[in-house]
């Protein structure tokens, strides 16, 4: 590599420690510990100093479907910075939790870490909240109503259907992003059904609905604005003065952490990149004309599967197997339309094979490793790992393709395909989700899906081997099916 080059690995290296830094920064002033409490993966925040002498409030946060305890650490740490005792935890077949979607009720699993609260010194039961999102929501608002002694305070978030009155939950603040519609309109609802707004918090008969702007239904859990209302909240129902109020800017430094090391692929690309000049994009007319016929294969392959068995639960995790049978057909049919041959060539098969870990190494520091610290558990547990190489296998085909057509193009050229994919990608998951019954959360994660091709074919344009880039993105995004959606029951 020229002088150059070694000074943006420099710049990227000094970037990828700075983001490391602030990340950690939010923890100052808590102490934070990772527990097992009856088998459920459980994180406990606490403020330092408190004893059972000074007595802190405490909330409980739940999660929402296909999230995990990570995705709702903004939440612990506005709270816990401010004083309170936080607990948040895996729903079964979620995140780290290794039983099963099902196998264990959400109610159950809220009793079994409320226990665990009231045997914590330092905490003060008679002022314990418990805040929820979406799944979650629901979760949280039957606790409240069920045992109104124990939880003083709720805070909804991206509300699901649940029983509340005007005296049932105590003291109820509903939230929901302007950009997810229904939600707005459940928490309208459940507005109404607990007697409108009241701004009386301190006969726990408070009412609040709040739209979090340009919101949706991830994004808003990244939000300062929806994590200093739900402080607010439970400091006014627990009579509460906050110690600090601190904004979550983790996301920001996830995303420096990102761009750094995409960067670093960038500043050694000749060392992913084969000897030879590429050849020509083949086909054109064929290989678009094969991308819009994709979906519609891949829509017809999981609809034949789901007349066998229920397609979201192929694979062993929800939904995730489904969105592999659906690349796998999308990927052979492109393919077919485009006039590829479908044979792998041995020649540099050895380098492919380590140019292909390399790159999911590569990936996974890259978008993985600080994940759990921000949004999302990255490690696989056995089972979880034990289902990674079927969907590596059903999401080859897919990446094969993108790495053939894309070999050769310019920067507008990729941005074209890019646009072209995600499209097809989305429309696809929409037309899935009316042909086949219970596979509704692809919408909520469609969202996701355009960053991680934009990713992926950021790595394309350096990784001049298709076959090594196939199996890089393929071992990568497998991974992230595996980690995102829960276990199947």
């Amino acid at each position: 590599m020229n002088r150059l080059r070694y000074f943006w690995v420099a710049v990227a290296t000094v970037l990828i420690v700075a983001s490391w830094i602030g990340l950690f920064s939010i923890r100052n002033g808590i102490v934070q510990t990772s527990m097992k409490i009856d088998g459920v993966p459980a994180v406990v925040m606490r403020p330092a100093g408190v004893d059972g002498e000074d007595a802190a409030p405490a909330v409980l946060v739940g999660h929402g479907f296909a999230g995990s305890k990570n995705l709702m650490l903004g939440y612990g740490y506005t709270l816990a910075q401010a004083g309170y005792v936080v607990i948040l935890w895996d729903f079964a077949g979620h995140g780290d939790n290794a039983n099963r979607i099902g196998d264990v009720k959400v109610q159950a699993d809220v009793d079994t870490i409320y226990a665990a609260l009231a045997e914590m010194p330092g905490v003060d039961l008679a002022r314990v909240g418990i805040l929820g999102h979406s799944r979650g929501s629901g979760a949280a608002m039957a606790a409240g109503s069920q045992d109104p002694e124990r939880f003083g305070a709720v805070v909804a978030v991206s509300p699901v259907n649940a029983e509340v009155t005007s005296t049932l939950p105590r003291n109820l603040m509903l939230q929901a992003g302007s950009l997810e519609a229904p939600f707005v309109a459940n928490a309208e609802r459940l507005l109404a059904d607990a007697g409108g707004r009241n701004p009386d918090l301190s006969q726990g008969l408070g009412r609040a609905f709040q739209i979090i702007p340009n919101a949706e239904h991830i994004s808003i859990l990244f939000r300062p604005l929806s994590q200093q209302l739900a402080l607010a909240w439970f400091d006014a129902s627990f009579d509460h003065v906050a110690q600090r109020i601190v904004t979550d800017r983790r996301i920001l430094w996830y995303g420096v952490h990102l761009l750094a090391w995409l960067l670093m692929l960038a500043a050694t690309s000749p060392f992913w990149r084969r000897s030879e000049e590429t050849a020509t994009q083949r086909n054109s007319w064929r290989t678009w004309i094969g991308l819009l016929l994709a979906p519609a294969a891949g829509i017809g392959a999981v609809w034949l599967v789901n007349l066998a068995t229920p397609a979201g639960e192929i694979g062993g995790v929800l939904v995730g197997g489904a969105v592999a049978i659906w690349l796998a057909a999308a990927g052979v049919v492109w393919r077919a339309a485009g006039g590829y041959a479908f044979s792998l060539k041995s020649s540099g098969l050895r380098r492919d094979l380590v140019l292909g870990a390399g790159l999911f190494a590569l990936l996974s520091l890259a978008f993985g490793v600080m994940a759990p610290h921000v949004w999302l558990p990255w490690w696989l547990s056995p089972l979880r790992l034990a289902i990674w190489p079927l969907l590596v296998v059903g999401v080859f085909p897919w990446f094969w393709m993108v790495a053939e057509v894309q070999q050769s193009a310019g920067v507008w050229m990729r941005l074209l395909w890019w646009f072209a994919k995600s499209a097809v990608m989305l429309t696809g998951m929409i037309l899935l989700i009316s042909a086949v019954p219970g596979l509704g959360i692809l919408g909520l994660m469609a969202p996701l899906l355009p960053l991680l091709f934009a990713i992926l074919d950021f790595a394309n344009r350096y990784v001049r081997r298709p076959l090594a880039y196939a199996l890089g993105s393929s071992l990568f995004f497998a991974w992230v099916l595996a980690v995102v959606f829960p276990l199947a029951g």
